[in-house]
């Protein structure tokens, strides 16, 4: 899943290859996961787009979002394995494989492709959204530009800790551990707390600290929570300010060396000899060094219940194994957790990966809030939607599988 330092990059893309210029041409692919659950369509993604210039970009931890002249605007978030390509630019956070040939044009699982009117003898720029796993989201917000952040789903999110540096303060990070009765790593990866953080980024922040990702949040003293603070911030800002780039992150950061685990004659450790521990608890995988992270306070299993894989030594699962594995590996690699939101009996509800409409249903549109202000979202324009009320199922929070994205990341900006 695409985090906060990739989803940075796709925003330096935007920036470099659309600001300023004109969308002449849109053509966007119905989807009722994809633009239906965000409550839009297709058809008015087009009709909404066309026309219109790029004016800006903008992003709060795995969202982001494209000023258009005038409202609405698109609000997008890639979702397991959603990207925006553009063409004659490779722009991916994964390098090709020697010998691999150029995709063509269009790409595969497409959502949208826009074409911008050639300016000033310059060539048209085209771009396409594409999504093989279908868990993106593309919406349209009616709203000022420099509102967006605070309209759902945006609102709903917490703070991104390295364009909101001035909110993420040690004291803040305090008031939060202290209220939190969670493992640290799965309080960092609730986007309601903050924005962007997702299972790599985790496991680096946990390394950096020398924490134990599973010890509770509240359990935290006050040096461990600034040292915290710190690796937050110094993971978040080099992986953002390299845009993603793995080739250009510091040597000794796990991420060059945790990508071995299920390889042939796979070492899984470190240069200095450190083993690399993998912990599957609930669903998550996480990368542990257990010689550095230690455990100094309750932790939510223990450490010896970890399987640590050395090569071929790598335990395997035994019955009915394809099943189970694939459900494992789709509960995994589903990251993205919102804040719980209230059913009509009063009860909370589960953590969901995306709140679709945070509103009321007002004869077809939902209505959010900017600041006591009404705010319309653009709401999927379809028959059965007018007769029928959609039913709004929670969507279970599952993680990204870190075993299985690999170190052969983008090496060019």
């Amino acid at each position: 899943m695409p985090e906060i330092a990739e989803v940075a990059r796709t925003v330096h893309y935007i920036r470099k290859l659309l600001k300023g210029k004109t969308i002449a041409k849109v053509v966007a692919n119905e989807d009722n996961n994809v633009y239906g659950k965000a409550g839009c369509s297709h058809t008015e993604f087009q009709k909404h787009m066309t026309g219109k210039q790029v004016v800006d970009a903008g992003q709060q931890g795995k969202y982001f979002w494209m000023i258009m002249s005038s409202p609405p605007h698109p609000v997008m978030h890639f979702g397991m394995s959603g990207w925006l390509k553009f063409k004659d630019e490779h722009t991916y956070y994964y390098r090709r494989k020697e010998g691999e040939a150029e995709e063509p044009w269009p790409p595969k699982f497409v959502k949208f492709l826009l074409e911008t009117a050639p300016e000033s003898g310059e060539d048209k720029v085209e771009a396409a959204f594409v999504d093989m796993r279908r868990f993106a989201r593309i919406r349209l917000v009616d709203c000022p530009g420099e509102e967006i952040r605070n309209v759902t789903p945006l609102k709903e999110n917490g703070p991104d800790p390295v364009i909101d540096k001035d909110v993420v303060t040690v004291e803040w990070l305090k008031t939060k551990c202290r209220a939190k009765k969670v493992p640290i790593k799965a309080m960092l990866l609730d986007q309601a707390n903050i924005s962007g953080i997702g299972n790599w980024v985790g496991d680096e922040i946990m390394y950096n600290a020398k924490m134990h990702p599973e010890q509770y949040a509240n359990t935290l003293s006050d040096e461990q929570i600034a040292q915290l603070h710190k690796s937050i911030q110094y993971v978040c800002t080099t992986a953002v300010e390299l845009l993603g780039d793995s080739e250009k992150f510091p040597d000794d950061w796990l991420f060059k060396h945790r990508w071995q685990k299920g390889k042939k004659n796979a070492s899984n450790t470190l240069p200095n000899g450190e083993k690399i521990a993998f912990l599957t608890v609930g669903g998550r995988t996480s990368a542990v060094v257990p010689s550095i992270q230690k455990k100094t306070g309750p932790v939510a299993k223990e450490m010896d219940e970890a399987e640590i894989v050395d090569g071929d030594d790598e335990k395997k699962p035994k019955g009915k194994g394809k099943k189970r594995k694939a459900a494992v590996e789709e509960d995994e690699e589903e990251e993205e957790i919102m804040p719980k939101k209230t059913t009509a009996r009063g009860k909370k509800g589960g953590i969901k990966d995306e709140i679709d409409d945070a509103g009321t249903v007002v004869n077809g549109t939902v209505n959010g809030t900017v600041k006591g202000k009404k705010v319309k979202q653009i709401k999927q324009e379809s028959t059965a939607a007018e007769t029928k009320p959609t039913k709004l199922g929670a969507v279970k929070a599952v993680e990204d599988n870190s075993g299985r994205r690999r170190s052969g990341r983008l090496s060019r900006s």
